[in-house]
């Protein structure tokens, strides 16, 4: 691959790297600030659910600017709101002020969940693509590592050490924002603008020895049936299928309660008995299992194909969710296991939905409806997302921390399961195929 493509992929997937780092910081400094603001369970569930109300406006209203402007432009805006976000969030004094500065930082990360998948599927060859877009996910994964680890090495730096795990947010989000300087604008969307020489151009650079006239033909042509079809819904066939698709990708991705480990783990391992110490130390490990599994479905997404390893995922996370609802409410195996159980539903995710979800939803919709689709397919990500994190510690505090947290696991367990019924019958493959021939295969 040639360089400027994987520069270009690198930059765009620092939207990730800062999504994982916002919605996970709040992981290790959960004890902290609920304490310094003392906050009770609906408070706490509002100060992280919050971010991902301004997650639900940010990826929903990001397809029109998007479409209009550039998923580049766009993307810069993202990233001076990620940077305001850090910045407000580290200075709060009231919970109000802090609880709008994770509104902003969500803003961002709605965004970005749009828009940065999209902007790399639309730069990448059909032949890397899946493994492309991976790296937005990768970068994601990357970033809550890196969040749980900026949180364990700051633990014991006083009273304020809360927010300095916030404040570190803002030296990647500078980053992110002057690097996106660097990066070329989607060819798909040049062209649409009738900036056809500029495309063409972009499209030597990132797919040496391609077949350049037959890819500029192809998306003329998706442009011209966009213009034609611009009126088509989403809602209407022959969107329907596509867009509920999108749609319950994005749904039953947050189902499988991964945003709940991702937040929570470190409340969650001391309601299992562990200091806050221990706790921290063990969401690291948990971020490294992450990151290593996504990596491994990073190599081989292109050769098994999404819709295997989607379906392989889900059967595992329903396991390993099942067994750690039964430890947490019942404690029948051995010490250890509890760990051991979510460090198998990690991997899990990270190997399967957590790989795919962001390359299907960039993949699937039609061009004509790309944008919207994968704003659609997102909106529904965030809305359960929002939804269980704001109700999970109310619902482990009402009744009683072991019983309502087994619950919740048991619950995830169960729509996991269902999800495979549901993507075995409905979804359809989609590796090593251009978007267009997608489109083409799929109407």
């Amino acid at each position: 691959m040639k360089r400027k493509l994987i520069l270009y992929t690198l930059v765009a997937a620092i939207g990730g790297l800062l999504y994982g780092f916002d919605t996970a910081v709040i992981n290790g400094a959960l004890p902290f600030f609920t304490a310094h603001f003392k906050l009770n369970d609906v408070m706490t569930g509002w100060a992280v659910s919050s971010a991902l109300l301004g997650s639900i406006i940010g990826a929903i209203g990001a397809g029109v600017p998007g479409d209009r402007f550039g998923r580049r432009q766009v993307l810069k805006v993202s990233a001076l709101l990620f940077l305001l976000s850090a910045i407000g969030t580290g200075m709060a004094t009231r919970i109000n002020l802090f609880i709008l500065a994770r509104f902003i930082g969500g803003l961002a990360v709605g965004m970005a969940s749009v828009l940065s998948p999209t902007y790399i599927s639309e730069i990448a060859p059909a032949s890397h693509r899946g493994r492309l877009i991976i790296t937005f996910q990768m970068a994601i994964v990357v970033g809550i590592l890196v969040a749980f680890f900026i949180d364990y090495l700051l633990i014991n730096t006083g009273d304020n050490n809360w927010r300095y795990m916030f404040f570190s947010e803002s030296l990647p989000a500078l980053l992110f924002l002057v690097l996106l300087y660097r990066v070329r604008k989607s060819p798909r969307w040049l062209m649409k603008s009738g900036q056809q020489e500029e495309a063409e151009m972009i499209i030597r650079e990132v797919n040496p020895g391609g077949n350049v006239k037959k890819i500029l033909e192809d998306i003329h042509t998706s442009i011209e049936r966009e213009q034609l079809e611009s009126h088509e819904r989403l809602f209407k066939k022959p969107n329907l299928k596509f867009t509920l698709i999108g749609i319950t990708i994005g749904m039953f991705a947050q189902f499988t309660g991964i945003a709940i480990v991702m937040y929570y783990a470190t409340d969650i391992f001391r309601a299992a008995g562990f200091s806050t110490d221990s706790a921290i130390g063990q969401t690291v490990i948990l971020g490294g299992v992450n990151l290593t599994f996504t990596l491994l479905a990073m190599r081989f997404i292109d050769r098994i194909g999404r819709k295997k390893m989607l379906l392989a995922g889900m059967l595992s996370m329903a396991l390993f969710l099942g067994l750690f609802a039964l430890e947490f409410m019942f404690h029948i195996f051995p010490g250890g296991f509890m760990l051991l159980f979510l460090i198998g539903f990690v991997a899990s995710f990270a190997g399967s939905m957590g790989a795919v979800v962001f390359v299907l939803l960039a993949e699937i919709f039609p061009n004509n409806i790309r944008s919207r689709g994968v704003a659609m397919g997102s909106f529904a990500n965030w809305i359960v997302n929002g939804s269980i994190t704001f109700l999970f510690p109310v619902v482990a505090g009402a009744f009683g921390n072991g019983k309502g947290i087994g619950l919740s696991f048991a619950f995830f367990s169960l729509m996991t399961f269902i999800g495979f019924f549901f993507f075995r019958k409905v979804l359809f493959e989609t590796s090593r195929l251009t978007l267009e021939e997608i489109e083409q295969r799929n109407k």
